[in-house]
């Protein structure tokens, strides 16, 4: 009888919860395309990742330089050098391709750099997310921009601005500067009320 009473009620008070919930979205690349702090931490993460393709690259360079002339004395080699030459040219692919998986590979440098780099920028982003919903009053926020998928977005419920606003980026000067990718835009016309 207990569980039947529960059935009843439920659908007349799910849509009452569900009421309650405020949801709003924000375009966080839009954000952090006019954040100088985050452009200057993505150019100097390019750096160390052109640098540490360069030092890869220059290693397997090496290691082609080896096999080529491996190739062109071979004949004039005994077995045991050219098992020697084999051996080295070898040990330096296999250091080459850890040197690469330690850089480029899951938790490797360049994902440890960036997260060096973007931590104190996203933090302050958080902040600021947090501190609009706390005024605002949301429950949920979404990022328009991340891989959740977003069919629709109505722009009353669009905070972007007001993150921005937090964030002490000049709105005006925002708006009027381009946006590397243009799916990526949030229309920054009107605040949610």
């Amino acid at each position: 009888m207990n569980k039947f009473f529960i059935l009843v009620l439920l659908p007349f008070v799910l849509p009452g919860m569900a009421q309650a919930q405020k949801f709003g979205y924000v375009d966080m690349a839009f954000i952090t395309s006019k954040m100088p702090e985050y452009q200057k931490a993505k150019a100097e993460m390019n750096q160390f990742s052109e640098k540490w393709a360069k030092e890869i690259q220059d290693k397997f360079a090496e290691i082609d330089r080896l096999q080529r002339a491996f190739m062109a004395e071979e004949i004039l080699l005994t077995d045991d050098l050219k098992r020697k030459r084999q051996s080295e040219i070898k040990e330096k692919e296999i250091e080459a391709r850890e040197y690469n998986s330690r850089v480029f590979g899951m938790d490797g440098m360049v994902f440890e750099k960036k997260k060096e780099l973007m931590k104190p920028i996203l933090e302050r982003v958080q902040r600021a997310v947090d501190k609009v919903c706390a005024q605002r009053r949301l429950n949920f926020l979404f990022d328009k921009s991340s891989d959740a998928v977003l069919i629709y977005t109505d722009p009353r419920h669009d905070y972007t601005e007001y993150v921005m606003e937090e964030l002490g980026i000049d709105l005006k000067a925002a708006v009027a500067q381009p946006v590397n990718d243009p799916s990526k835009q949030s229309s920054t016309t009107k605040k949610p009320k």
